[in-house]
């Protein structure tokens, strides 16, 4: 039976605020469904190609920007955020700068967070339903098309930076999204208002300059997109800005002044394993094929699969100064099965040689 006699849907919005916050999220919010203007700027980028390979952007037509679509009966989306930099990480810039250690974007260190951020939102769904009987929802975590910033940023919980990225005022950007879509008429919070000013520290310091404008990301130039998305060969021209970055790339949100402000995990799966917040390249391209599975089950990082992960190791390795450890950890996979890590070892080795010739 329910506890609110109406029900008293602003008492109940207080309260789902409450209970996300008991349940490990930094934050909610509630929106609207209306993502008019959001709907036209996912339009222009897909008829730009910005996407790449990345089909699935396209495949979902208006669902992705008409939440009712996707979940028929939506009226809200309750959103939520969780920090994820874990305290105690090797600090970025000094593994970036060690051309001998693996990049791994901050989020990618510890425990794959979509299971963990959806059992929460199911939990809070639950509470929800303890107090006002059923009721219609459904959770997402990256596992539908859905304009998750679109909806954060109408949420309150911070605004889209010049690099596609939100952010918020009082815990920067290093944090995970997920909604709850509902047919509850809940109260709407006020949308976050812009804070970046005539900043563009982002676009400046993108190795591969894929933030082609303001608030515009070509993905096809984005080491996120080359390292975890792009299945096949990395272009030629990209693979030296990529350094050794070797899963995703964070300056763009390292260089924001905004970080200054970025809050610690809380979430203790979130720590890095393995020591992969700046583990030796030559460390880590020696891993079987048995150990990468082994090692990464349950993280982000198995996104990649094996022979990327080989790839993009294979890349930072040609990127590193030259050494005789180097050049023996890409010969001994010279005659990998794949084809793809076959390409980008070889490319590597030339500039290895190329480098002690200098």
């Amino acid at each position: 039976m329910s506890t609110y006699a109406t029900p008293d849907y602003a008492a109940l919005a207080s309260d789902i605020k409450r209970w996300a916050h008991e349940l490990g999220f930094a934050e909610a919010g509630i929106s609207g469904v209306s993502l008019g203007q959001d709907e036209q700027h996912l339009e222009r980028w897909l008829e730009d190609g910005y996407h790449g390979e990345m089909d699935y952007m396209a495949r979902h037509g208006t669902r992705r920007s008409r939440p009712d679509e996707l979940e028929p009966g939506t009226q809200r989306v309750i959103s939520v955020r969780m920090d994820y930099l874990p305290p105690g990480t090797q600090h970025a810039w000094d593994v970036i700068n060690d051309a001998e250690a693996g990049y791994v974007a901050r989020y990618a260190l510890g425990r794959d967070y979509h299971k963990l951020m959806r059992n929460r939102l199911q939990k809070l769904a639950e509470r929800i339903r303890g107090v006002i009987g059923e009721f219609g929802y459904r959770a997402y975590v990256d596992s539908a098309p859905v304009l998750e910033k679109a909806l954060a940023r109408n949420a309150g919980l911070g605004w889209i930076g010049k690099h596609t990225v939100l952010i918020n005022r009082q815990a920067g950007s290093y944090f995970f999204l997920g909604e709850l879509y509902t047919n509850l008429p809940l109260p709407i919070d006020r949308p976050a208002s812009a804070h970046c000013g005539t900043c563009r520290k982002c676009i400046d310091i993108c190795p591969t300059q894929a933030i082609v404008a303001p608030y515009r990301l070509d993905a096809r130039r984005c080491i996120s997109y080359l390292t975890i998305e792009l299945k096949g060969s990395i272009p030629e021209e990209l693979r030296a800005p990529m350094g050794n970055r070797i899963f995703g790339c964070d300056d763009c949100q390292l260089i924001c002044p905004w970080n200054k402000f970025a809050q610690d995990a809380t979430e203790p799966d979130f720590a890095p394993r393995h020591r992969l917040d700046g583990a030796k390249l030559v460390e880590l391209f020696a891993w079987s094929e048995e150990e990468f599975l082994r090692r990464t089950e349950g993280m982000a990082i198995r996104r990649t699969g094996y022979e990327g992960w080989l790839r993009n190791i294979a890349v930072a390795l040609g990127n590193a100064p030259p050494s005789a450890e180097i050049r023996a950890a890409l010969l001994a996979q010279a005659e990998h099965p794949s084809a793809i890590v076959r390409e980008h070892v070889a490319w590597a080795l030339v500039k290895q040689r190329e480098r002690g010739e200098e």
